[in-house]
């Protein structure tokens, strides 16, 4: 079911002429009986306008407002007649039951959700969705309750996004929850608009909101991260100690300072590498002796 435009006129015109016809009718009441005085007024001649009155107010019924951003859905005796967005004052027929459906851009935020990420590791997830109605005929009547639809549904597309990724990634340029966020919402909306589609839901945005590990593993995992990074700055720091060395080597080489062998030369490397890669200040001792 696709939303359609439903029959109205516009509501100032038409409220303007019921007015006039209701004055009309009452002064030909007024008329009737002044001019029948003293005698008893024809019945006739007050019936007929009284009954005039009770159709103009029976007309009436069908006025009503639209406000901006927002749709009336119309339905005629349990029958879907069209949908009005067209703000303002509108008039349409007396028998169409009126439902307003907000088209504004709302927003809300998922509970935290427990969940296993890729890797199998239980994570805590929550993200903040932003959406709008944009089909009025499906959002009322292809589901029961369209709000609290979009609201499961997105939960359990949070679920399943979740479930697609490692919370970390072990490997070059594997996505992971943690570190590849743009592609990460951007499969979340996907998941979720798959799900509201048939809602005539519109996601303009998800984003995640809270990503953490679950309390029972969060200490573990907090001192596997703390050994990655130890292990990473240790790569860095061999890395640029191994660099010195060599420049070392090479300058004293190039200036003729000392020739060593290559038992001196092993020595040397050793003795630089443990004062460039300890975590502690070296204590120098002085040789006064022969280097032989």
């Amino acid at each position: 079911m696709n939303e359609r435009n439903a029959f109205t006129l516009p509501g100032i015109p038409t409220l303007l002429v019921l007015l006039a016809l209701g004055i009309g009718c009452i002064g030909w009441i007024i008329r009737t009986i002044v001019t029948a005085a003293p005698a008893s007024p024809s019945p006739a001649g007050v019936l007929v306008p009284a009954l005039l009155v009770g159709v103009i107010g029976f007309l009436a019924k069908g006025l009503f407002q639209v406000q901006p951003n927002q749709g009336q859905v119309l339905q005629l005796f349990g029958r879907y007649a069209g949908s009005a967005r067209e703000e303002g004052l509108r008039w349409t027929n007396p028998f169409y039951a009126k439902q307003a459906i907000s088209l504004r851009v709302r927003n809300f935020e998922s509970s935290k959700l427990k969940v296993n990420d890729a890797d199998g590791n239980p994570i805590e997830i929550a993200a903040i969705v932003v959406w709008q109605v944009v089909d009025t005929a499906e959002a009322v009547f292809c589901v029961d309750s369209y709000e609290n639809f979009v609201q499961i549904q997105s939960e359990s597309a949070l679920r399943q996004m979740a479930q697609s990724y490692p919370y970390d990634a072990h490997e070059a340029g594997k996505p992971a929850l943690r570190s590849h966020g743009d592609q990460v919402n951007t499969h979340l909306a996907n998941e979720i608009q798959q799900r509201l589609g048939k809602a005539g839901v519109k996601v303009t945005e998800a984003r995640i909101s809270h990503l953490a590990y679950a309390q029972e593993i969060a200490q573990a995992m907090l001192q596997r991260q703390q050994a990655s990074a130890i292990v990473a700055a240790r790569e860095r720091i061999v890395e640029g100690a191994v660099s010195m060395v060599e420049m070392a080597l090479a300058e004293l080489g190039k200036r003729g300072v000392v020739d060593l062998d290559n038992e001196r030369r092993a020595a040397m490397v050793s003795n630089l590498l443990v004062v460039l890669c300890g975590e502690r200040a070296t204590q120098p001792v002085v040789n006064t002796g022969s280097l032989y």
